[in-house]
């Protein structure tokens, strides 16, 4: 990832516009969940000896419904976390109204936590105060934690979904396309989707790609062994 600018246009550009969170974590959880699910049913049905059809129609399923239901799990739980957000700042403005100067204090002992002090803390301190929107995002900042950008449930439900349904998509095509030893290509397909997934996890963090890569191979692949164990038990 290359660094931002810094010039005045640049920085107006970042500041007036900040991009939140953004739907990295919805796309890794998503792929993720949706090779390491559906590979443990390749897995646990070829390990029963089962038909290549019952591997397709039990993995076709699992794709469509476990990745809408993970859509709408991450959907209700992102506006979930959007409600509290609301709930937490028509609390602060009922604070404001009836309480200014005690959220006043409020403000100026955390800016003072950021390192400002003296005349300086006290005119921060009464140039926030002196806009609500400012002064209420400042509280919800400092005092509960929580950042200032709302999450939308609608982008996180969709990214998760879609990942879900590409990732969850590769152990079967083997059986799709009808392919010989359609199980080792299956094996083969997913283990490097999980190893893809957390190279690419590894262009937002500090980790070098390969590292990211062999951790998230590590538990796709503790996924995919166990569900072929407990598929196995079950082989006439």
């Amino acid at each position: 990832m290359t660094d931002h600018g810094h010039s005045q246009q640049e920085i107006a550009e970042r500041i007036n516009a900040p991009p939140g969170r953004g739907v990295l974590r919805d796309v890794v959880y998503g792929g993720i969940d949706g090779s390491v699910t559906t590979f443990a049913i390749v897995a646990g049905v070829a390990g029963a000896g089962l038909s290549p059809f019952i591997i397709v129609a039990l993995g076709l399923a699992n794709v469509l419904a476990d990745g809408f239901s993970m859509a709408a799990g991450n959907y209700s739980g992102t506006k979930a976390e959007l409600d509290n957000i609301r709930r937490i700042r028509s609390i602060e403005e009922r604070h404001i109204r009836l309480f200014p100067e005690g959220e006043r204090d409020e403000v100026h002992a955390i800016l003072s936590q950021k390192g400002l002090s003296g005349r300086v803390l006290d005119e921060a301190t009464d140039a926030i105060t002196a806009n609500r929107e400012n002064w209420i995002n400042l509280m919800i900042e400092g005092e509960y934690g929580l950042g200032s950008v709302d999450p939308n449930p609608f982008k996180a439900a969709m990214a998760t979904f879609l990942a879900f349904l590409v990732a969850g998509m590769v152990p079967l095509l083997p059986f799709l396309l009808s392919f010989d030893r359609a199980f080792q290509l299956s094996v083969i397909m997913t283990m490097a989707v999980f190893f893809i997934i957390g190279a690419l996890k590894s262009r937002w963090s500090l980790a070098p790609w390969w590292r990211s890569g062999l951790e998230t191979f590590a538990i796709g692949g503790a996924a995919a062994l166990m569900a072929y164990f407990v598929g196995s038990l079950f082989h006439p």
